[in-house]
């Protein structure tokens, strides 16, 4: 089957498309015929070698993808070949197939088709299990995501606001706030131009928020410290701004405040089984209800998958990018 591979790790250079053996299914394994991948931070890191696969993952790039089911292990239920449905990967999914275990694959929402669907895995369940699951965010709270016209920050407006939330968020550019802001975010902040943090306490009227998601990580720690509301919850899930740096713990106690860092790939398969079971329970009913959508920004074939890194590198995207074979 036609592949991505990488010729070493490095720039977008080391990308081409060849041919690499099919995938065989375990017998708690299905292989998908892969219509639509997702194109994630995670690949850029992976392909540059900071971001290896987990033991036992394929080692092409990819975590997330849409297809339809071309064959099925033994011990697997619930799932035929043809099927239609999305899946979140640990690996692989720059790829004509892929193969993964039964628990990691989800049907695909009503009413959505299946190229979009490819948009969905990845983003909804980092969203879902560090807002909802981890930091347990509440209606009437307040929510602050950094980044939030990615695909992670587009779903995570959508979704809390679909909880009763309200909605904070910092992007680069007036475009990007308005985009935002039409998504449902109640303030959208563009931090090339003011200073993000005393925006949230002015928005807050100095309250704060009570869960940050953040994929920016050290650069921007002192600040989210000092924009938590009391008891609020920092989730990092990234560490686009660096790995170390300096805490406030004084601060930190007098907020009752918590950091919680956290990551999806590595996870067992048992815990992302769970993780989807709960996405397809709450969340695939607000798609079905259109009020909460992915956002396709651009899609490139398999062969221009560099020009598809290069898209997410220069960050001019509003949502998902996605790779069709």
């Amino acid at each position: 089957m036609r592949a991505v591979v990488c010729e070493g790790a490095g720039g977008i250079e080391v990308l081409r498309v060849g041919e690499i053996p099919d995938p065989q299914p375990a017998v708690d394994e299905v292989v998908i015929d892969v219509v639509a991948a997702g194109v994630n931070r995670a690949d850029l890191m992976q392909r540059q070698g900071f971001y290896p696969p987990p033991p036992g993952a394929p080692g092409t790039i990819g975590l997330e993808v849409s297809g339809r089911i071309s064959a099925v292990g033994a011990e697997v239920e619930g799932w035929s070949v043809g099927d239609e449905c999305c899946a979140l990967l640990a690996g692989g999914g720059y790829a004509e197939k892929v193969v993964v275990p039964a628990p990691q694959v989800m049907p695909v929402p009503d009413g959505l088709d299946l190229v979009s669907a490819a948009a969905l895995p990845e983003v909804v369940a980092t969203v879902w299990s560090n807002i909802f699951m981890t930091a347990h965010l509440k209606a009437g709270e307040t929510l602050l995501v950094h980044g939030g016209s990615s695909g992670i920050g587009s779903m995570a407006i959508q979704l809390a606001v679909a909880h009763g939330a309200r909605v904070l968020t910092t992007v680069g550019s007036k475009e990007k706030m308005e985009f935002c802001t039409r998504l449902g975010a109640d303030v959208a902040i563009n931090y090339k131009e003011a200073e993000w943090a005393s925006v949230v306490q002015e928005a807050t009227k100095n309250a704060g928020a009570d869960v940050i998601l953040d994929i920016i990580g050290a650069k921007y720690l002192t600040d989210n410290v000092k924009s938590l509301a009391y008891d609020g919850r920092l989730v990092v899930i990234g560490m686009q701004g660096g790995a170390r740096g300096e805490l406030d713990l004084g601060r930190l106690m007098s907020r009752r405040g918590s950091i919680i860092a956290t990551g999806l790939r590595f996870r067992s398969v048992e815990n992302k089984g769970q993780i989807l079971a709960e996405v397809v329970g709450h969340v695939w009913p607000l798609i079905a209800e259109k009020k909460v959508r992915p956002i396709v920004h651009s899609t490139f074939p398999l062969a221009e998958v560099a020009k598809a890194h290069q898209a997410l590198e220069q960050s001019n995207h509003l949502g998902k990018i996605l790779l069709t074979p």
